[in-house]
């Protein structure tokens, strides 16, 4: 009879020398902090996690108001590493995936990824994650994109320029957005090299073989055929007002904080920009 598996990755031999060879040791602690709720699309989160997991001195907190299973969406659940409260104040990266418009509307969500935002050395939004950063008033006077049926609710929340399905992850200062699918990726790998270093970040890319190559070409909006269009709008067409109605109160709330004399202007309103 074959003995059962070991549970725990501490238990892993192999799992042991892989964390073994991935820890440096004297490295400042290089700290991500990913919002999941109920109803978080796990593909936005997944690149973050990849990515920067594997950065030097990586200190990954996936967060949520309690540290109980949530259920990405569909039967992907997860439990959080990290409550709000717990949360380190000092964060290197601030992210998040797409989630549900009750989430993105909720007070102590906004709360939470604004004070933690104004503060944050870079700030990743994915597909509808970037509307959470918009109700967070963290997109004002900026360049951003984000998954095709949030575009015109994004437009509405104080960006200079809403790019189009295609333009690939779009940085502004500190700000980097990206629709769906490879988008979670492509934003780390430009933080990894911008906090890192292009070689740390070319061999993130190589460890994990990231090298796309969609088999039918239709993955945004501007490639697709109308009527794949039209299915996509129908089946997201129930949560497109509730983002709008709930991120547009959320904004005209914190609109109302005072934001630490500390935080920069150049942080909040980054006067360089590119899409990439």
């Amino acid at each position: 009879m074959t003995a059962a598996l070991p549970i725990h990755e501490d238990e892993l031999k192999s799992m042991r020398e892989m964390r073994v060879k991935m820890t440096d040791t004297g490295v400042k602690p290089f700290k991500v902090a990913v919002v999941i709720s109920p109803g978080f699309i796990p593909m936005d989160m997944v690149g973050i996690q990849t990515v920067l997991g594997t950065c030097p001195g990586a200190e990954l907190h996936l967060v949520w108001k309690k540290r109980e299973l949530v259920e990405g969406f569909p039967n992907w659940w997860t439990m959080p590493t990290t409550t709000f409260e717990e949360c380190p104040d000092d964060l290197d990266v601030l992210a998040a995936p797409m989630m549900p418009p009750e989430v993105i509307s909720d007070p102590d969500v906004v709360d939470f990824f604004h004070n933690r935002g104004v503060k944050a050395r870079y700030i990743i939004g994915v597909c509808c994650g970037v509307l959470l950063a918009g109700a967070a008033g963290l997109v004002r006077g900026k360049r951003v994109t984000a998954s095709y049926n949030a575009l015109s609710v994004l437009s509405e929340l104080g960006p200079s320029e809403v790019l189009p399905p295609g333009s690939g992850v779009v940085v502004d200062g500190n700000l980097y957005t990206a629709g769906p699918g490879i988008g979670s990726f492509e934003a780390s790998l430009l933080v990894a090299a911008d906090a890192f270093g292009q070689q740390m970040a070319a061999f993130a890319e190589l460890a994990m073989e990231y090298d796309p190559h969609p088999p039918f070409g239709t993955g945004n909006a501007s490639k697709a055929h109308r009527d794949s269009l039209a299915m996509l709008e129908a089946l997201e067409s129930h949560m497109v007002p509730l983002y709008r109605s709930g991120t547009t109160a959320a904004l005209a709330r914190v609109a109302k904080f005072d934001l630490p004399s500390a935080v920069k202007e150049s942080q909040l309103y980054g006067e360089t920009s590119n899409a990439i």
